[in-house]
C-alpha cells in the first residue's frame, strides 16, 4: 500500500520520529519527580537545593549551546545520521546520573543529554518537513505534541513510582529510547537518497523566513519558560504543603502530561477550522486558567485541576509553532529553522527557574503562579485581538 494511502500515524517513518519526539519530555522532566530526594542525598553540598533544580534544565544549556551546530549539520550531514547520533547519545547521557558519584558530574552528564536533544528536535522536525505536506505535516506537528505528552505520563509516571524507591532509578529510564534507536534506524531513511519524502520539492519558502522563524521562535521561547514552572516548582510546592512530593508530582505531570496528549490528538481537526491566532488564544487562555488555579493553593484536588488545565493550554498552542516554522522556511534551510525552534525551547526551559525562583521567594507560589496567568492572560487577548482582525479582514475582502 502507499504511504499516501496510509493515515499518517500508521505510517513506520512517523512512526519513528514520534518516538523521537517522545524522547524530548523524557530529557528534563523525567526526574522531576526525584528532585526532593536528590536535594536530601546531597544536602552537604553547597547550594544543592539550586543546583539539584539545574539537573532538570541543565541539559536546556546544553540544547542552547550546540543547536545551532546541529541545524549546521542536518542540513549538511544528513537528517538521519545527525538523528540517530543524537539517540545514541540521548541512551548514554541519560543513564549516566544513576551511577555517577557526584552531582557535578552528574551535573556534566545532564549537558551532554542536552546536546543530544538538539540532535534529535533538529533532524526530527526537519524529517516532518521532508517526509510530508500539507494536512499531513499539521497532523503530524499535532501528533508529536501528543506524543510527547503521552510519552510524559509513562516517563514521569514511571519515574514517580522509581523516586519513590530510590532517586537514582529514574535515570534508568533513558535506557527505554533503544526502542526508538532502532525505529529510526529500520524505518528514517534520509530524504535526499531516497527522494520518497513528501515533502522533498524544493519549496522556496517565505522572502523574510528567517526573520519570521525568529519571531515564532522567541514567543516559543516566552512560553516554554512559563510551561516549565510546572516540572522544576511543582515538587517543591507540593512539598511546601507537606504532601507526599514524588507521588504527588508525578501525579500532577502525568495528568498533565495525559490532557496534553488528548488534546493533541485534536489538533488537526481544530486547526483546520480555525486560525493560527484563534488557536493560541483558546490554549494561552487554558494556561492562563490552570496558573490561577494553582496560585489558590487549595486543596491537592484543586492543584492537580490546575495542572490538568496547564498541559490542554500548552498542548494547544505547542503545535503551531512547528507548523508555522516548516512553513515559512525554504526546504534547505529546514534544518536551520528546526535548529532555532529547539533552541527557543530549551532557551525558555533553562531561564524557567531563574525567574521564577526569585519570584517564589519574593511572593510565594500563590504570587509566582499569579503573575505567570496574568501574562498569560495578556497573550491570550493579543492573539484573540489578531484573530478577529484577521476575520475582519477576511469578511470585507
Amino acid at each position: 500500500m502507499n504511504t499516501h494511502d496510509t493515515a499518517v500515524w500508521q505510517q513506520p517513518r512517523a512512526i519513528a520520529l514520534l518516538m523521537a519526539a517522545s524522547l524530548t519530555v523524557m530529557a528534563n522532566a523525567t526526574i522531576s519527580p526525584a528532585l526532593a530526594g536528590l536535594e536530601q542525598e546531597f544536602a552537604d553540598v553547597p547550594d544543592a537545593g539550586f543546583l539539584v533544580r539545574l539537573l532538570v534544565t541543565a541539559p536546556s544549556l546544553g540544547v542552547m549551546l550546540t543547536a545551532p551546530l546541529a541545524g549546521w549539520l542536518t542540513d549538511r550531514a544528513g537528517r538521519r545520521s545527525v538523528l540517530l547520533a543524537g539517540v545514541w547519545l540521548f541512551i548514554l547521557c541519560g543513564t549516566a546520573g544513576y551511577y555517577l558519584p557526584g552531582l557535578q558530574l552528574m551535573l556534566a552528564s545532564r549537558f551532554g543529554l542536552g546536546i543530544a536533544v538538539a540532535l534529535i528536535m533538529t533532524a526530527q522536525t526537519a524529517l516532518i518537513g521532508d517526509y510530508f505536506s500539507g494536512a499531513r505535516r499539521q497532523a503530524l506537528t499535532g501528533l508529536q505534541i501528543s506524543a510527547r505528552n503521552f510519552g510524559g505520563l509513562v516517563f514521569i509516571g514511571l519515574a514517580g513510582l522509581a523516586a519513590t524507591l530510590s532517586p537514582r532509578l529514574p535515570f534508568l529510564i533513558y535506557g527505554l529510547a533503544v526502542l526508538c534507536l532502532y525505529s529510526v534506524w529500520r524505518h528514517a531513511p534520509e530524504p535526499g537518497r531516497s527522494g520518497s519524502g513528501a515533502g522533498q520539492a524544493e519549496a522556496p519558502g517565505h522572502p523574510a523566513w528567517l526573520v519570521l522563524v525568529i519571531a515564532v521562535s522567541a514567543l516559543q521561547m516566552l512560553t516554554n519558560g512559563l510551561f516549565f514552572m510546572m516540572p522544576t516548582q511543582l515538587p517543591f510546592f507540593f512539598a511546601g504543603q507537606g504532601l507526599n512530593s514524588a507521588l504527588m508530582t508525578g501525579a500532577g505531570l502525568g495528568l498533565l502530561s495525559l490532557c496534553g496528549g488528548l488534546t493533541a490528538l485534536l489538533y488537526a481537526r481544530f486547526k483546520g477550522a480555525l486560525p493560527h491566532a484563534a488557536v493560541f488564544a483558546a490554549g494561552y487562555s487554558a494556561l492562563a486558567i490552570g496558573f490561577a488555579v494553582l496560585a489558590q493553593e487549595g486543596s491537592p484536588v484543586l492543584s492537580l485541576a490546575g495542572a490538568m488545565a496547564v498541559g490542554t493550554g500548552y498542548a494547544t498552542v505547542s503545535p503551531g509553532f512547528v507548523a508555522i516554522a516548516l512553513a515559512l522556511a525554504p526546504a534547505r534551510r529546514r534544518g536551520t529553522a528546526g535548529a532555532i525552534l529547539t533552541a527557543s525551547v530549551f532557551c525558555g526551559q533553562f531561564l524557567s527557574p531563574f525567574a521564577s525562583t526569585p519570584a517564589i521567594i519574593q511572593g510565594g507560589y500563590g504570587g509566582a503562579f499569579g503573575a505567570a496567568a496574568a501574562l498569560l492572560a495578556l497573550m491570550a487577548a493579543a492573539a484573540l485581538a489578531a484573530a478577529l482582525r484577521t476575520a475582519r479582514r477576511r469578511a470585507a475582502a
